[in-house]
């Protein structure tokens, strides 16, 4: 019995095959072969075609890539300079880019290269940043909660500018030591915050408003240390003309966002320029 099965499928399986040879005789319209051997003849060369454009493409990127680069950063650089408190060309006439030779950890990040001389350099584009920054921060504060010290003498015509247009009290030829900190002083007041023009040189109203925890908005050199203070601008704090560009923009930014009506010379008046 099992050699009989055996014979049945044999032959079941024979028939299969001759049915499967029948039907590849059978003949398939000619329009359907010519598509068929187009396709399998194109196939390989579409493959090469699009390799080459590809290859073609890769090269012409390369040629434009720089260009294209180059020419988006000039775009960046333009908008940067239309949105500029004031024209560049003003920041570099102040001089206000102008460093030290030396440079703390603080300020390194905001050093854009050094001189053959040795002074460092402020990247111009953070200048700005930083005063925009500052504005924001020193909107915060009313006038009467705010002081403003500077013992520079370079600084004291733009101080007393920035006192008249903000109201903000300042402190320029001498700070009264304790004023701050000691409530037995007949002059003893409280502030939120303290504006520092050096720290070098008004390191004892820094030391007060440290001590009594309030805040602090410091005008920082390269060669100022940043330590304690809440906000920074950077740039020369120790010519005219510059700290003249930097209480111009503060005062100026501040009594903007308060509403307070200030009438505002020229930025030459500021930075000792035209009297």
């Amino acid at each position: 019995m099992p050699t009989k099965k055996k014979k049945e499928d044999s032959s079941k399986e024979s028939s299969e095959e001759i049915k499967v040879e029948n039907a590849l005789e059978v003949e398939v319209p000619k329009e359907v072969l010519v598509k068929l051997a187009e396709a399998e003849s194109l196939g390989s060369d579409i493959e090469e075609r699009k390799k080459k454009l590809l290859e073609k493409a890769a090269k012409l990127k390369a040629k434009i890539d720089s260009p294209v680069t180059e020419d988006l950063k000039e775009q960046i650089k333009a908008k940067k300079r239309a949105e500029m408190l004031i024209p560049l060309e003003e920041y570099v006439k102040s001089g206000i880019y102008l460093g030290t030779r030396v440079v703390t950890p603080d300020m390194r990040p905001f050093v854009y290269r050094r001189r053959a001389d040795g002074l460092a350099i402020f990247n111009t584009d953070l200048i700005d940043e930083k005063i925009k920054e500052s504005i924001a921060f020193l909107n915060k504060f009313n006038p009467e909660d705010i002081i403003l010290v500077c013992k520079r003498q370079a600084g004291w015509k733009a101080a007393r500018m920035f006192s008249e247009a903000t109201g903000i009290r300042i402190f320029t030829k001498k700070y009264p030591a304790g004023i701050l900190t000691n409530t037995t002083l007949p002059n003893f007041f409280e502030n939120e915050l303290t504006i520092i023009s050096d720290h070098w040189l008004d390191k004892n109203a820094l030391h007060d408003t440290l001590k009594v925890q309030k805040q602090v908005l410091m005008i920082c050199d390269t060669n100022n240390f940043a330590h304690g203070t809440d906000q920074i601008v950077i740039g020369n704090n120790k010519s005219t003309k510059s700290l003249g560009v930097i209480f111009y923009l503060l005062a100026r930014g501040y009594c903007k966002e308060k509403g307070i009506n200030a009438n505002f010379d020229d930025l030459d008046v500021w930075t000792g320029e035209k009297e």
